[in-house]
């Protein structure tokens, strides 16, 4: 966030920058107040493309064998844009790499999700899916020794889950 911050700044001194040098290109006939309404607009064209583009760079940099599952949008009333194309938020992966069974449970997998959202930190969750069934239980010490003592939660074919790990 810090290093955003200080992005931002720079493009607003660059767009500071540019329009002081076209002022005097011009030979003065820039009015003074170009140079702040300069700064400000590439701060703020910074910042939209900034909060636009996450998902597409956090996604870029993940590693090979994980891939995104989900992609939350959502508007907010102090983005009036986002109204208008609705911004990504969050993100849900799937690590395809790191997938595991049980011998003693062919249709149970064990899997890592990873979640992302903007300004906080990723979080990991393992689960284990059940494609026969249909459904997913959050990982504990007692269902990754008994699967069968695991909270389960029917979510039918169309959970993103299910449907990436499961295809029928």
């Amino acid at each position: 966030m810090f290093f955003e911050l200080i992005a931002t700044f720079a493009a607003g001194i660059a767009a500071a920058g540019l329009a002081l040098v076209a002022g005097h290109l011009s030979g003065g006939r820039l009015p003074r107040w170009s140079i702040p309404v300069a700064a400000g607009a590439a701060m703020i064209a910074y910042a939209v493309w900034s909060e636009y583009s996450w998902a597409s760079r956090t996604s870029a940099s993940l590693p090979e064998g994980v891939e995104v599952l989900v992609s939350v949008t959502e508007s907010r009333p102090w983005k009036p844009w986002t109204y208008v194309v609705p911004q990504v938020t969050r993100i849900m992966a799937l690590d395809r790499a790191g997938i595991q069974s049980n011998p003693d449970a062919p249709d149970v997998k064990l899997v890592d999700l990873y979640f992302f959202a903007r300004w906080t930190p990723p979080a990991k969750r393992p689960q284990l899916v059940n494609c026969t069934t249909s459904a997913r239980a959050d990982l504990t010490e007692g269902a990754l020794s008994d699967p069968a003592a695991a909270i389960w939660r029917e979510v039918g074919d169309s959970d993103p889950l299910i449907a990436a790990l499961c295809a029928k």
